[in-house]
């Protein structure tokens, strides 16, 4: 009787030769787990023939058989094609009464089979690949018994647990073999760690940059590339993160596989499982020694074109100078001049690019801060503060330094010149505000000589300060001639004052 596989509702035939082959098991050698269990079997039946019997595509295939001395037969004359058409299992009592095998070349002819009793073996995903069988050349008209049959059910379930946990195996190999591949492939160096940090896998870049032999940095053996000042500071952090589970980042000097040591970016994070605990550290090690360099490089250059700046400054202060005492009657322009370009140089000198030594510390690298360090040459007299700041203050960086710095310097010297701080008792607030998506600076001076109404011509530190808000800030400036004193808002847009933090809020 010809078996036709493909005709058994529930599954498809191409869906069950892709659940066997997934197992990986067809034509493996023999293997002691799956001898034993058939050898058991057979005992328990007293049968002569025993096998674990996968049906393939064309024939079937014996991963185990006692009593029959092949590996394979050809599909035709199975008797497991047929049980694996069954539920769960199927016996039969005499071949010879059954009307699917009474002509079967195998019951007709040598080895005259007559009993069969099989279990199927079935996928994780509940497709039928084969069975685990036992066969007789004497009939057996009461079957088999319960007992028989339930250690058929119990030993092929332990096939299959085999077959799953070759199948486990293989994809573990598979994925580890895949994760070397890819990390092998990688231009940074590769390692992980157990949960307490014992070093067990490093990639081929780490052994190529490094030249030690392989192994050799296993365990704590990886503290010994360091360089030897940056030792302690790396493995203090570790540590650290060991106990704590933080993420690991830091920047290292690692010894190269010709003795240079270079600048290396070291990171690692915690795997955790389902509870929270953590099971592996997996971490990179990135060569930056050339990005730091560039960097440095970069650093030097900005210091040197900063400095020369400021010595542009100094020349044409001198110059103006120079030229004022040669010239008496413009001294009151090189004056004004001279103390415009001073504003100018102090400006610079607050945003310019800094060394460790010289760089103002976080705190003060704020609008309050410039502007307490422009208003100094006005600010006191007798002791008592002449011009105070409040509200709220700002970062602060080059974008509105050289326009700020210009705007508050004609202020001030117009309020010393003529306004409050002209006056003994004179006084001027500047109020910073933030006000949603705009700053406002409010400039109010009391105290002074009375105020009888705006001047008839607007000056060039009027138009000046009119063109560092409004042309160079974007923002608005009013002014308030009060009776009190004068009174200067600008209104400028939130961002006007620093390209970095409004490029941190855009991101």
């Amino acid at each position: 009787m010809t078996v036709t596989l493909d005709q058994k509702p529930g599954w498809a035939e191409a869906d069950r030769l892709a659940a066997l082959r997934a197992y990986d098991i067809l034509d493996t050698p023999r293997e002691a787990a799956f001898d034993d269990i058939v050898n058991l079997v057979a005992r328990v039946f007293d049968a002569p023939i025993a096998v674990v019997n996968l049906i393939d595509e064309g024939r079937q295939w014996f991963k185990a058989e006692t009593g029959l001395g092949v590996r394979e037969t050809p599909l035709e004359t199975s008797f497991c094609a047929h049980a694996i058409l069954m539920q769960d299992r199927m016996v039969v009592p005499d071949a010879t009464r059954d009307e699917r095998f009474a002509c079967n070349p195998l019951v007709t002819e040598a080895p005259h089979l007559r009993f069969y009793a099989g279990e199927v073996l079935k996928s994780a995903e509940g497709l039928p690949i084969g069975t685990l069988c036992v066969l007789d050349d004497k009939p057996r008209p009461e079957g088999a018994t319960p007992l028989q049959m339930n250690t058929l059910q119990v030993l092929a379930a332990q096939v299959m647990t085999q077959l799953e946990l070759r199948r486990s195996l293989s994809r573990q190999r598979q994925s580890e073999s895949q994760f070397r591949a890819i990390a092998d492939s990688m231009p940074q160096m590769v390692w992980s760690t157990l949960p307490d940090g014992f070093h067990d896998y490093y990639n081929a870049r780490w052994y190529e940059f490094t030249g030690v032999p392989e192994g050799s940095t296993d365990g704590e053996g990886w503290n010994g590339m360091f360089h030897p000042e940056d030792r302690d500071r790396a493995f203090a952090l570790w540590r650290r993160c060991l106990e704590t589970g933080e993420p690991y980042e830091i920047e290292y000097r690692l010894r190269r596989h010709n003795g240079v040591y270079r600048w290396t970016l070291g990171r690692a994070r915690p795997i955790r499982n389902e509870v929270g605990e953590i099971t592996r550290w997996f971490g990179t090690c990135t060569d930056i020694d050339d990005l730091k360099r560039s960097d440095q490089a970069k650093e030097l250059l900005s210091q040197e074109l900063s400095h020369r700046i400021k010595n542009i400054f100094a020349v044409v202060s001198a110059l103006i100078a120079l030229s004022a005492r040669q010239h008496p009657g413009a001294r009151d322009f090189a004056m004004a001049v001279r103390t415009r370009i001073n504003a100018l140089a102090r400006a610079h000198e607050f945003v310019r690019p800094h060394t460790e030594s010289s760089k103002p510390t976080v705190g003060s690298m704020t609008l309050h801060a410039f502007l307490t360090d422009l208003f100094k040459a006005y600010s006191e007299l007798s002791g008592e503060a002449r011009v105070a700041l409040t509200g709220d203050d700002a970062t602060f960086d080059d974008q509105a330094a050289t326009s700020v710095a210009l705007l508050f310097h004609e202020l001030a010297t117009n309020a010393a010149k003529y306004g409050a701080l002209s006056c003994e008792g004179g006084r001027v607030t500047l109020d910073t505000r933030r006000l949603g998506d705009r700053f406002v600076l409010t400039w109010t001076e009391t105290g002074g000589p009375p105020v009888e109404g705006p001047p008839g011509k607007a000056g060039f530190g009027s138009s000046l300060a009119t063109l560092s808000v409004e042309g160079q800030l974007g923002g608005r400036l009013e002014r308030n001639w009060l009776p009190q004193g004068l009174q200067i808002v600008a209104d400028l847009p939130a961002t006007a004052l620093s390209r970095r933090r409004a490029a941190q809020n855009v991101a």
